[in-house]
Formats: C-alpha cells, sequence, structure tokens
C-alpha cells in the first residue's frame, strides 16, 4: 500500500510540474513576452494653413516612415496584458503643400512615439491563435526639426538667419487590433495595427503658425519570445 501511494504521490508531482512547465512558456498571467521587429508609421494628413502675413494657402505633407521597432508585454492575467511599445526615432520629411505644392521639401522631424497600452487577448492562454485589442495613451515627441533652403527662400530667411520650424508634442489615445500566433511552446509572430488620433502645431520662427491633424497609423510585425 506504501508503494502504491508513493508511485501515486510521484506520478501527481510530475503531471503538475509538467503543467505547470508549460503554463509558463504559454500567454498566461505572469508571462513576460519580448518582442522585436519593424513598424511603419503613416500620417494620415490633414493641413490647416500657414498664418498671415504670407503665404496664402499654405500647407504642408508628412511622409511615412520605417523603423526597427518591438515591445515588452506582461500578462496581469490569461486574458488582460500591459503592453510598452519601443522604436528607435521615425524620422518624418515634411513637403509642402496647398499654395506651395510641388516646392519639395521644407523641412525634417524626428518623432519619439512613448506609448502604453493595456490590451485584452482573446482565447485561451495556450491558444496557437490569440486576437487581441487595446487601448493606450501616447506622448508624441517630436524633436530634431530641420528646415531647408526653400522654406527659408518662401519666408524671408538667409543663409545667415535662416527660418526654424518647431513641433509641439502632444498627449493622446492610441488603439490597437492586432494577434499573435505561436510558433511553439516559446516562439511566436506578433502584428498590430495602431491609430493615435493627434493635432498638433507647427510654429516658425518667423512667429508664423499652421496646425496640422496628423492621425498616425502604425503597422508593425515582429518575433518574439515568452519567458
Amino acid at each position: 500500500m506504501k508503494s502504491k501511494f508513493c508511485f501515486a504521490l510521484s506520478a501527481i508531482t510530475a503531471l503538475t510540474a509538467l503543467t505547470l512547465g508549460s503554463a509558463a512558456q504559454a500567454q498566461s498571467q505572469g508571462s513576460w513576452l519580448v518582442r522585436g521587429g519593424i513598424m511603419q508609421l503613416a500620417p494620415q494628413v490633414t493641413s490647416g494653413t500657414l498664418s498671415a502675413p504670407s503665404l496664402a494657402g499654405a500647407q504642408s505633407g508628412v511622409s511615412n516612415s520605417t523603423q526597427y521597432a518591438g515591445g515588452i508585454t506582461y500578462m496581469l492575467s490569461n486574458s488582460v496584458a500591459i503592453d510598452l511599445p519601443l522604436a528607435l526615432p521615425f524620422k518624418h520629411n515634411l513637403y509642402g503643400a496647398g499654395s506651395i505644392a510641388g516646392v519639395g521639401k521644407i523641412g525634417d522631424t524626428k518623432a519619439i512615439p512613448a506609448t502604453v497600452m493595456v490590451q485584452y487577448r482573446f482565447g485561451e492562454a495556450s491558444g496557437m491563435f490569440r486576437p487581441y485589442l487595446g487601448l493606450g495613451v501616447t506622448y508624441a515627441k517630436f524633436d530634431g526639426e530641420h528646415t531647408t533652403s526653400v522654406l527659408s527662400g518662401l519666408t524671408g530667411g538667409t543663409p545667415l538667419i535662416p527660418t526654424t520650424l518647431s513641433i509641439q508634442s502632444k498627449l493622446a489615445a492610441t488603439m490597437q487590433v492586432g494577434a499573435s500566433y505561436k510558433i511553439d511552446e516559446r516562439w511566436f509572430v506578433d502584428g498590430a495595427i495602431t491609430k493615435t488620433p493627434l493635432k498638433t502645431r507647427n510654429t516658425l520662427s518667423t512667429g508664423q503658425t499652421l496646425d496640422i491633424t496628423l492621425n498616425p497609423i502604425g503597422i508593425s510585425l515582429g518575433v518574439g519570445m515568452r519567458y
């Protein structure tokens, strides 16, 4: 009887250890998910016009930017997670639009979106495919603005005193839809789309301003590991 009891206890212990070991590698409560890949940030621009006194009807366009990106996710429960996207600064070129369309590049800036998301992941923690929805907040930091001689020429700047530009950093909400596909118990592929309703103001050293709605859409794809 004693030997049977010891055998049963050993079997239960082994099964429990196996179950806990599998759960630790799934997207279950307490798991850390680390990923790396690329992301494209595509502003959906609606430009206002440059304020008086000159260049009536002058507007601005903004280019897309692709950068190395990734993120860290912590599973608060089997379904709810905190996600911290990470990326190198995105460089966006600014182009003339409206009444100055065709003049080419007028400047550039670096965008550093600091974002934190709360996600809800559908399906079982050990599921092969887990779609998710996220909602969070982004602080869009603009840095390293440069202008070109084209903008200076249009606004009365000179080579010695060129027209400079500053872009207002702003706080905005971010919405996310994505999915994770399990390759094995440790590795996975993750893809997501985000949208951030964002409006900011460009200010020239001449004192003129231009309000612009950016509403960037982010498309990311990466490979990750569970811990």
